[in-house]
Order: structure tokens, then sequence, then C-alpha cells
């Protein structure tokens, strides 16, 4: 395998396509404390991917990457092609070759962006830290609970960044409802739910019908695709803002639209370790449905409901009073919400600004560990690899329950 340098038709006066920040820059945190940008290799992710151009957009926000190396197809010239397209430095066949010749480089790649379909991510993460880079990977973090744990002993022995690419917990109003349950504003967290329901796939697709969708294809997207696929979002939010964990759950996974083998719709309840009660409903196939991401979370004191459709407002019921709309921006927020929010009240941010709320912890985090400081603990609010290893246990817990005829299954703490 080979990889082409394109660096050399490229005027280093001039700023990259893709970049804010030129090689050798650095940028400076709220502490006025000079940080250099970090070096990002992409592997998966080509230019019309949409979750591609969304990982590029989120990390160049806010000038503290600058991708230098990328591997953006599985098809080697395309692969080298899209590379050029997008001026990135050094383009490569693969993954593996990416990963190997980067970490030979004293300026190769020091995070590593997967965005490959799911059956590769072990693989690649895997290498990638036993490499010594840093990790960001798309969802799910792999397609079994061996796996995960595995990755999960590895990168403790290696001590580097892991980061799952759920973005809408970077929703500063997201951050908002959590830091608010945090302090305990809701009292006793006693109910919750979250919905997630899509229309994409309300009827079969032509891509389906000839078996080009990979995500049809449990042999690359897993045993269920609407559990791997967009489940995971909805189960990690609901741990995420009321900081509490799943202890068992009840699940009915199935596939509704008629002639489609691959899971589009799934009911859940969950039992958490407070007592509390949750339910989710997650589908791809409810005919006219935009995004649908939402939750309510309810508890002694007043409930929270946000809408990702409509991400800049949170809404805080009371036990006494009226209802109040919080804004992003506002004052009075909590410093979780207004450290991520980029622009003023009023305008309104969205979701590729959540995803770089991602990149930017992630950053902080990173640069953190180089200067042997201790991270800003807001910045670790990023969703770890622990955070991925939950989300296959959940997975595996929900498909096992809904196999038998919807019996609770516990996860319990390993």
């Amino acid at each position: 395998m080979i990889h082409r340098s394109v660096s050399a038709s490229i005027d280093p006066s001039t700023p990259l396509a893709n970049d804010t920040v030129v090689s050798g820059a650095s940028r400076s945190n709220d502490d006025g404390i000079s940080q250099p940008v970090l070096r990002l290799g992409m592997i998966g992710g080509g230019v019309q991917s949409f979750i591609g151009q969304v990982h590029r957009a989120a990390a160049q926000m806010d000038g503290q990457y600058r991708l230098v190396a990328a591997a953006l197809s599985s098809h080697p010239a395309r692969a080298l092609t899209q590379a050029e397209q997008l001026n990135v430095s050094r383009g490569y066949t693969d993954g593996e070759t990416l990963l190997r010749e980067e970490a030979a480089r004293d300026d190769g790649a020091e995070v590593i962006a997967i965005l490959t379909p799911n059956d590769s991510h072990f693989a690649l993460a895997r290498l990638a830290l036993e490499l010594g880079f840093h990790v960001i990977c798309e969802k799910p973090l792999v397609n079994s609970v061996e796996q995960a744990h595995e990755l999960e002993s590895l990168a403790a022995q290696v001590g580097r960044c892991f980061c799952l690419a759920y973005g809408y917990t970077g929703y500063p109003m997201v951050r908002q409802a959590r830091a608010m349950i945090e302090n305990g504003e809701l009292g006793e967290i006693r109910q919750l739910q979250c919905d997630y329901v899509q229309g994409h796939l309300a009827s079969l697709t032509e891509a389906e019908r000839a078996g080009h969708d990979w995500h049809m294809d449990p042999a690359i997207a897993g045993e269920s695709m609407i559990l791997n696929d967009i489940a995971t979002h909805a189960f990690h939010m609901l741990e995420f803002v009321s900081g509490l964990e799943t202890r068992e759950l009840s699940a009915d996974v199935v596939a509704c639209v008629p002639g489609r083998e691959a899971h589009d719709n799934a009911n859940l309840m969950m039992r958490y370790a407070n007592g509390a009660r949750g339910m989710m409903w997650i589908t791809q196939a409810a005919a006219g449905a935009e995004h649908g991401l939402t939750f309510r979370i309810f508890g002694s004191l007043g409930g929270l409901e946000w809408h990702q459709e409509t991400p800049n407002q949170l809404l805080h019921r009371r036990l006494e009073g009226a209802p109040v709309l919080l804004s992003k921006g506002a004052e009075g927020l909590h410093e979780a919400s207004t450290r991520i929010s980029r622009v003023a009240f009023g305008h309104p941010e969205g979701y590729r600004e959540a995803f770089s709320s991602l990149y930017r912890d992630l950053f902080e985090d990173i640069s953190a560990r180089k200067r042997g400081m201790t991270p800003h603990p807001l910045a670790q609010w990023y969703p770890d690899l622990a955070s991925g290893v939950r989300g296959v246990e959940f997975a595996a817990a929900a498909l096992s329950s809904s196999q038998h005829n919807g019996e609770w299954v516990k996860m319990d703490r390993r």
C-alpha cells in the first residue's frame, strides 16, 4: 500500500481548504496559555459523506486541529483522489497504512478519527491505541461486547483519550440540563423518557432493495440496525443527562416495514439504579417524521424537556410556579452550557456546533495531559470509551431481551 503526499503542490502560506490553521500554529486557551494545534488523521468519511463533512467542520471550527492525513475511502484510488481534493497533506490508500506510517513520523497525526462502517471499528481502534494515538470514533464503538471490553482494557493500559461521537450531547442546552440535575434543581430523579423518531426508512429504499446499503447488513452494521444506529444515542443521552445508571431493561425490537429484515423499531423500558423508571421509543420507520430526538426527565421538584429540532431551548417545568423556557446564551445559565456556546444570545447554533463541542473537549483534555496538568472538569464531559462500552452492552442486552419476549435483562456493573 502507498500514500501520496500532496503538500508539494500547496502554497504553505495559504490556509488549507479544510483548515483554519497552518502547520506549526498554536492557539491559546481560556487561561492565555499557548497550545499547539493537534494533528488529525481521518479514516473513512469521504468527500460526499455526510458524517465526514460534519467531523471535518467540527474539528476545524475552533482552530484546534489540522487535518494532515486521510484514508477517506475503501477504494484505494478514490482514497488518494479525495485526500487531494481536500488538500490533505498525506493521502493513504487504507486505514492501517495510515496508522502505521503516521506513527513512524515525527510530524505524524496525534488524533485519529474513525468514521468507517461498524465492523471495522474494532481493528482500527485497537491498532490506533497500540500505536499511541488518541481516538475519536463513530458509534457504535464495536459490534460485540467482547470487543468493547478488549478495547477498554487496552485503553486503560496505554493511557490515551478516546471519544465516542455521541454528538447530541454537545448541544449547550443538553449540557445545561445535565448541570441543573447535578445541581439538584430537579430533586430526586424519578421518571425518564427519550424518543428518537425518524421517518426516512418508512418504506424500502432503492439501495436496500439492491443490497447496497451496508446499514442493513448485520455482518457489517451488527445484529440490530436500529439499536446500533440510533438507539445507542438515546440510551447514552438519558444516562449522560441524568447521571443515572441503567440497571435492567425490557425491549421489543422489530422490523415494521414489510419486506425488511433489518430492525427499524424498538420500544424499551428501563429501571435505573436509584429506582427511577424510563422509556424509549426508537424508530426510523415513522412515515413523515423528521429527526425526532427528544428527552423528558422529571424529578421530585420538576422536569426538563428538550427537542433536538429546536435545540437552543430547554423547557423547565417546576413543581411550584410556571414553566420557564430557557434559551441558549441567556444570562444565568450554568457554565457547562455557556462555555461551549459560540455566538451571542439570540443566534442559533446547530448540529455541527454540537459536534465541535466534543472535539473541543477532547482537545482540552489532550492538551492538559501533554502539559502534565489536570483538565478542566467540564472538558471531560465528552462521551468517553466507557460510554461507548455502555452503548454496546445496552444493544446486546436489548437484543437479548427482545429475543426472549421482552424479559428483563440486567445491566450490572462489571
